[in-house]
């Protein structure tokens, strides 16, 4: 797995790059044969869709984990160089967590409202490193954009998706209960229907900043997009995707979630996308390594 050499290497200046900003773009680093597959991949994700696959805002299209019954996103992860390049900025062997597929059709693009990742799963760690491909060029006005060293806050934000308490209070109170027993939010039965409102907002949890109505008190950081190119954050950055203008192309893209070996288990009060379907099995306690689950996460790359 993951033994396909990328078009160059990554060198030393991106690696410190995304160690200080908690992103960065590598340019021109996959070759042709994986943008097709990539393309090929998201194609058949939204000609299929799931229990899985939720708009949340209209025409925006949101699957979770599509590599689990794509088979060309699957080959992806897989077989081409991205946990290669992941682990290689990471300095670690990296297992597979999950995938994401983010589809915008071409006409006016929707942005995707300013997050943070590590709160919506039940997994806590410093190396947590997203891989974000698009099967189309996508400007800065339609790319990622990221809060540069957000990452290292040491913060976890309240996820902007999810109800608010006060619509259910009994809802709520239940809930709160369910998580004071041990008991997992999201649960296997989540893999078959699903919605990012089927959780609860966490009042414990901070606000997350308002960002776009005062941009110039942050330091934002983004880039104009071409497929080839990759972009890594930390699993921790507060980021979003711009939108508001049209393009004449869809907006096809896929972000694949890695663990370096520091990444444990944590239920969360917060978790709004429910664990990889084969980790039910195995009943996870919190503070496990991912790497105690090797038939759910096998090593995709490790350094010779």
């Amino acid at each position: 797995m993951g033994n396909l050499k990328p078009l160059r290497q990554v060198n030393d200046e991106e690696i410190t790059a995304f160690n200080r900003d908690g992103a960065v773009l590598l340019k021109n680093i996959l070759g042709q044969e994986w943008t097709e597959m990539l393309a090929e991949g998201l194609e058949y994700t939204h000609d299929h869709p799931d229990g899985m696959s939720f708009g949340v805002s209209l025409p925006l299209r949101i699957d979770q984990f599509p590599a689990s019954h794509s088979p060309k996103l699957k080959q992806l992860m897989d077989e081409s160089p991205i946990a290669g390049i992941v682990g290689t900025v990471l300095g670690a062997p990296v297992r597979f967590y999950m995938d994401q597929m983010f589809y915008k059709p071409a006409g006016m693009i929707v942005p995707s409202a300013w997050h943070q990742d590590t709160c919506y799963y039940n997994v806590e760690g410093h190396q947590l490193i997203r891989a974000w491909v698009c099967a189309d060029p996508a400007p800065r006005d339609v790319s990622m954009e990221f809060l540069r060293g957000s990452h290292l806050w040491n913060i976890t934000y309240r996820p902007p998706v999810g109800m608010d308490p006060a619509t259910d209070p009994q809802g709520a109170v239940e809930l709160n209960q369910r998580f004071a027993a041990g008991e997992v939010l999201i649960g296997r039965e989540a893999h078959e229907t699903w919605t990012y409102f089927d959780s609860f907002l966490d009042p414990s949890l901070p606000a997350l900043p308002v960002v776009e109505q005062c941009r110039d008190s942050f330091d934002i950081l983004g880039w104009d997009y071409v497929p080839g190119d990759v972009i890594l954050f930390h699993g921790n950055i507060v980021h979003s995707a711009r939108g508001g203008v049209e393009l004449e192309h869809p907006r096809r893209s896929h972000a694949s979630l890695w663990a370096g070996p520091d990444v444990r288990y944590m239920r969360r009060r917060s978790q709004a996308i429910p664990d990889p379907l084969a980790l039910y099995d195995h009943n996870p306690h919190d503070g496990q390594t991912l790497g105690e689950f090797p038939e759910v996460f096998p090593v995709a790359w490790a350094p010779n």
